[in-house]
């Protein structure tokens, strides 16, 4: 008689499975993620999660430039008021003058030029650092960057963690501050080498051709993290000493997941620290572009989670001759195509940033189609107005992928010999967690879909080592299931809170004087980046956490300029604003009290 495991407990991993998998404990694909779906994401507010239109606190700049609380009033999509220095606004004044000559913009495209020059590629086959040769490249990175920064590495407390990690102290005059903390990471993609003749020029060049910089790494991320460095550095020129303490880390191997950088870097800070220390964290992300004819920023305020499923297969081999009606890589094809045919259902949620990110397109987006905007303004209390939206933007598969749950058959492997049967077939699905699941769910719902094939085909079906089910009659084979990775969802950080309004003015008054413009010009709406970055580690070092690297996302007549292609490229004018931002945000956090 066929049997499943009723009673058997699964190793802990994260709490990934229900310690009871018998067939009652597995309900309906449908009911299970109804379930999932109807659980609320908490986004911290002023105001009921009843109603959508939420009261939110606006803020304005008193003259000391603190941000002062006033009236509750209700509003889509909330914006915080342009946000300049004003203790230090002569400064601020100066620094601003000094970044739009002609000579500056030359110092800035050195920086960026020499630091993709430097070779600091990760590999996925990276052996421990200290003992492969191929980490001592960011040796290399690290004299680049004191050469290059003197200041920075005269005035900052300077800490190599676990030998490349880069963490620098900028000791503020007032210790009762929390820090705040800037991150980048200076490793990057290998460059193919069979993609080397599609470059328009060699990818570690540094190439400036009066517009880009080209190279690997000019994008994501040695932009990002010189864009900091040479912020700092100009302050210190101009003399600026922080009242609040400014903590900067780079990670050098983000790329392969940050175990050896980041990790050990937020270990370190949590150590000296403590939880919650640092009153915001940036690291690399969004940026602004056109959308529906408005000029909308959108900060990263939380991430999808990710797992790969790891799918092992054995069968009897023997002589292709004489095969069964289905070899291990069949089999191991229908559990694929099932996975396909039942994708995750999607839904937009209300509460969630990807929800928040449509309320400002509907309030302020300047040429949203009527029908789209009047259907997101209903879908506050209405359900069929929600779905009437869902059924507007889900016709873009890109929408669609960053609000759900994804998957993706990313590696298959079977068989040797094409007259031998093959004995072993796997795969790898990576999944990408949706803000409103759980890698727990996730897991469940791969595995609802594999019982019944492993039911059908007569395997024996394993879960972490774990056996679920035996076939009653001839086991025609032994079917794997394990997790990897298995990264949450990302807390959410809050919107309605100091640390967002002095972002959000911060990008607002960078726009402004980058382009000498007055007055309210960009839209900053809560967003989400599509791949998780380092902050994956430092999730207990604040609450307020923001991927962001201030750069014009349609500034680069490039259409290959993006991370992670042939021909990165980053234009200089969307180089020379991001230092501005982070001049700007370092001055403005550094005289707000609020936090």
């Amino acid at each position: 008689m066929a049997r499943i495991s009723a009673n058997r407990t699964f190793p802990e991993k994260g709490s990934l499975l229900p310690t009871n998998l018998s067939v009652s404990a597995w309900p309906s694909r449908r009911r299970s993620m109804a379930a999932r779906l109807l659980k609320p994401i908490a986004v911290a507010c002023a105001g009921s999660l009843s109603t959508i239109t939420l009261l939110f606190i606006t803020v304005k700049v008193d003259s000391d430039n603190t941000l002062k609380s006033q009236d509750l009033i209700s509003s889509l999509c909330p914006q915080a008021e342009v946000l300049v220095p004003h203790i230090n606004h002569e400064l601020w004044s100066a620094v601003g003058e000094g970044m739009s000559t002609n000579d500056f913009k030359i110092i800035a495209i050195d920086w960026l030029s020499g630091a993709v020059q430097i070779e600091t590629e990760t590999y996925d086959d990276l052996g421990p650092v200290g003992e492969d040769p191929r980490w001592e490249n960011r040796l290399l990175f690290h004299e680049y960057l004191e050469n290059t920064f003197p200041l920075v590495h005269s005035a900052l407390k300077l800490e190599r963690i676990n030998t490349y990690g880069l963490l620098y102290t900028w000791q503020g005059s007032n210790v009762s501050l929390k820090p705040s903390l800037l991150m980048a990471h200076f490793d990057v993609v290998p460059v193919n080498s069979d993609t080397l003749s599609e470059w328009a020029y060699p990818p570690y060049s540094g190439h400036f051709d009066g517009k880009l910089i080209w190279g690997r790494g000019s994008n994501d991320d040695k932009s990002g993290l010189i864009s900091t460095i040479g912020a700092i550095e100009v302050l210190l020129r101009h003399g600026f000493q922080p009242t609040r303490t400014f903590v900067i880390a780079f990670g050098f191997d983000e790329e392969g997941g940050g175990l050896h950088g980041a990790k050990e870097l937020a270990d370190a800070m949590l150590n000296r620290y403590g939880q919650n220390s640092f009153a915001f964290i940036i690291d690399e992300g969004g940026g602004f572009s056109e959308q529906f004819g408005t000029v909308i920023a959108t900060p990263g305020i939380a991430e999808k989670g990710s797992m790969n499923a790891n799918i092992y297969l054995a069968a009897p081999g023997g002589h292709s001759s004489t095969p069964p009606e289905h070899t291990s890589i069949g089999i191991l094809s229908a559990l694929l195509v099932q996975l396909e045919n039942h994708p995750f259902e999607v839904h937009i949620e209300r509460g969630t940033s990807s929800y928040e990110l449509l309320q400002c397109f509907a309030e302020h987006g300047a040429t949203i189609p009527s029908t789209l905007r009047d259907a997101i303004k209903d879908s506050a209390n209405s359900d069929d107005a929600l779905q009437q939206v869902e059924n507007i933007l889900f016709k873009d598969p890109w929408f669609k992928s960053l609000i759900g749950t994804t998957q993706a058959v990313d590696v298959i492997r079977g068989g040797v010999k094409s007259n031998a049967l093959p004995e072993q077939a796997w795969a790898i699905v990576n999944h990408r967690i949706a803000t409103t699941s759980s890698v727990n769910a996730t897991t469940k719902h791969d595995i609802d879909l594999f019982l019944p094939l492993a039911i059908e085909f007569g395997l024996e079906f394993s879960v972490f080592g774990e056996i679920l089910y035996v076939p009653d009659a001839e086991m025609k084979g032994n079917l794997k299931f394990t997790t990897s990775v298995g990264l949450e969802p990302a807390p959410i950080t809050p919107i309605n809170s100091a640390q967002y309004q002095l972002l959000s003015g911060t990008i607002k008054a960078t726009y402004n004087a980058h382009r000498a413009l007055q007055g309210n010009n960009i839209v900053v709406g809560p967003g989400m980046p599509t791949g998780n970055t380092d902050t994956k580690y430092y999730w207990s070092l604040s609450e307020h956490i923001f991927r962001y690297k201030h750069h014009n996302g349609g500034s680069s007549n490039n259409p290959l300029s993006g991370a992670h292609t042939v021909n990165e490229s980053f234009s200089v004018d969307s180089l020379l604003e991001t230092i501005r931002f982070f001049v700007t945000l370092i001055l403005n956090a550094d005289e707000s009290n609020e936090f």
